[in-house]
């Protein structure tokens, strides 16, 4: 099962980097709606489509409005926007409000209350995450070993963004093959974590190697930081080894 990174910063996009979005083409579904959700149609292999939002912050959801002419061309027949209540009524009433946005975009909006299934047998589960401003959601996806989506043996996949690293989550993500995690900051600009709600290197990767998890993907870059190496990757490989950085259109088999 493919997962593409279709946008891999945060706060706003610069030339390497547009903000959060990351998609499965193959069954339809969505974590976020940043600057990047443009792409998600050309990708995509579903004639409907799940978004599951983090959270409301304008980097996470601005790109719902990209899909008015998808929707209206009927080049994909239903979109779906999953996310606990604050977040919906927040897009809902700001989002699209209409002095904002003043066509109205015909997709359904579900409150999250309970896991759910999702494409090829799968499992949907999700976690709060109180630490960010507003709070966080954090998701993660199960197959079987028996199920399409398995393929013979059982899969997980976690996505975990704009949040400090505690413990409070730890288990949510244990033994997932692949963990997604924001990384906004090098351990350099540590002191800024508990100010804006983010997570640094050190940390993040010591929650990968306690939690078991097969692979970790940093992602959700600071802007600033558009070099190569923008969170000091020998720091996170130091503690966990099996770590890379995250960019635009990469993408990996599940």
């Amino acid at each position: 099962m493919r997962v593409i990174f279709l946008g891999t910063g945060g706060y706003h996009p610069n030339a390497r980097r547009h903000t959060s979005c990351v998609l499965l083409p193959d069954i339809g579904l969505v974590f976020d709606a940043g600057t990047s959700f443009f792409r998600v149609q050309a990708l995509l292999k579903t004639d409907e489509i799940d978004v599951y939002l983090s959270h409301a912050h304008l980097d996470h959801v601005c790109g719902l409005t990209y899909f008015l002419v998808p929707l209206a061309l009927g080049q994909v027949n239903a979109m779906r926007v999953h996310a606990n209540r604050p977040t919906l009524d927040t897009v809902e009433q700001h989002v699209f409000a209409e002095r904002l946005f003043p066509v109205a975009i015909p997709f359904a909006m579900q409150e999250l209350t309970e896991s759910r299934p999702v494409g090829q047998g799968g499992t949907l589960r999700f976690q709060a995450l109180p630490s960010h401003p507003g709070g966080s959601t954090a998701f993660r996806l199960d197959w079987p070993a028996d199920s399409e989506g398995g393929r013979g043996r059982a899969r997980s996949l976690a996505y975990v963004t704009d949040t400090t690293v505690d413990e409070t989550y730890r288990e949510f993500i244990r033994g997932a093959d692949v963990l997604i995690h924001e990384c906004n900051f090098p351990d350099s600009q540590a002191h800024w974590c508990e100010k804006t709600g983010h997570s640094c290197t050190s940390p993040v990767a010591r929650l990968a190697r306690e939690a078991g998890v097969g692979r970790l993907i940093l992602t959700h870059i600071d802007p600033q930081l558009d070099g190569d190496d923008p969170v000091d990757i020998a720091t996170a490989r130091a503690i966990f080894p099996n770590t890379v950085v995250a960019e635009d259109l990469m993408e990996f088999e599940l």
